[in-house]
């Protein structure tokens, strides 16, 4: 008995230790399961955040390396500027409003926003029942100036023959400076609404239509008047003509760097649309109103619009050069892509890996751009090929 109970007992350890030990190997088993099946999500996990950290880097084949041009950076001494943007406008010296002299019925309507007029070049023409009364007071003055004349004459024959009084001869005299100063006023009534006398008397008053002609060589930039459309003589501007040969830009300062700033200082302005091209200004008028949200004040510039490139509203940056001069760096225009308003390069890394870096940049002249920061002396910069990097990482992304 005692060794059958031995036994059992022995036979129970047993079981004890294999269960164990199988237990221990199912966890294992699971551990391994659960691990295998977690990394590859932890791998996914982590290769975009790899791959976030290279969106600005691009690499390229040995083929497309002939396509790209690199320069270093080289540090330069250059005249510090005074940088401020602002819009184009109209100057407002050199626009005049065209107004209807009379009321009546606009016909003969010759011209359109956006065509270029002389001075004294007809716009349109003006029929009014107001004109007919004046040239028919004109017809009558000079008819009433005739018979004045020939009887001023006849009295002054009698007189000398002693056949009409001394009191007949002023008489006719008074009438006729009666009818020549009547005369003169029927004139110049015609002359105010742009009628001739001449034309008059040639035609026989058969038209009454009022010519209205430029009163200065520009553009036409505004029209609110259509062929046909009867207008009164207000102040309503039937068309606004501008010489734009100059324009105006109205640059905005910092109240802080205003103390810079003086009437007729030259200044370079370069448009977004025109980056290679400066034109040259000069500071016309500071504005004595600071603005209470920028702390900034409008400098009129006066702009030489040779070409009439500058369109009013468009954008650009105004360069004051000051007498003083500091380090900086600039590079070619066309190194330069602009994303969302900021400005990016490319930035060679290796033999054939570029990084895409942001910048900050003012253009400089000349077809060049100062970068006050995101550069530093000695990195080799893309200028002439960005345009094709910045589509191969277009294509990596995708």
């Amino acid at each position: 008995m005692n060794r059958l109970n031995r036994f059992a007992l022995l036979a129970g350890v047993i079981g004890m230790l294999l269960g164990a030990a199988a237990c221990q190997s199912k966890s294992s088993e699971a551990s391994s399961v659960s691990a295998s099946s977690a990394s590859p999500a932890a791998t996914a996990s982590a290769a975009p955040a790899a791959k976030a950290d290279d969106t600005n880097i691009v690499e390229v084949d040995p083929k497309m390396m002939a396509n790209i041009r690199i320069e270093p950076v080289r540090e330069q001494i250059l005249h510090r500027q005074l940088t401020a943007t602002g819009k184009v406008q109209f100057n407002e010296d050199r626009m005049v409003r065209v107004l209807a002299p009379l009321p009546g019925q606009v016909v003969d309507l010759q011209v359109r926003v956006g065509d270029s007029v002389r001075k004294d070049q007809l716009l349109f023409s003006i029929k009014s029942r107001e004109v007919a009364a004046l040239v028919t007071e004109y017809l009558e003055s000079q008819r009433d100036l005739d018979l004045a004349a020939k009887t001023h004459t006849m009295t002054k024959d009698l007189f000398d023959h002693q056949a009409a009084s001394r009191i007949a001869l002023q008489q006719a005299e008074s009438d006729l400076a009666k009818a020549q100063a009547h005369v003169a006023r029927a004139e110049e009534a015609l002359q105010v609404v742009g009628l001739s006398p001449q034309e008059i008397e040639k035609t026989g008053g058969l038209r009454s239509l009022i010519p209205v002609s430029a009163p200065q060589a520009g553009k036409v930039i505004e029209r609110s008047v259509t062929s046909g459309q009867f207008v009164q003589a207000d102040s309503t501007a039937l068309l606004t003509l501008a010489d734009t040969s100059t324009v105006w830009v109205f640059a905005d300062v910092f109240e802080s760097d205003i103390h810079l700033v003086h009437p007729g200082d030259k200044v370079r302005v370069i448009a977004a649309a025109y980056p290679d091209r400066a034109f040259m200004a000069s500071v016309d008028r500071i504005n004595d109103k600071v603005d209470p949200e920028t702390r900034t004040l409008k400098v009129r510039l006066l702009v030489s619009n040779p070409g009439e490139l500058l369109k009013a509203e468009m954008f650009i940056t105004a360069a004051l050069e000051l007498n003083e001069r500091t380090s900086g760096v600039t590079v070619p225009a066309k190194a330069l892509l602009s994303e969302d308003a900021k400005s990016y390069l490319f930035v060679a890394s290796g033999e054939r890996r570029f990084e895409r870096r942001l910048v900050s940049a003012v253009p400089d002249g000349s077809g060049r751009m100062r970068v006050t920061d995101g550069l530093r002396t000695g990195d080799r910069i893309v200028t002439d090929g960005a345009l094709l990097l910045r589509f191969r990482q277009q294509e990596s992304q995708h």
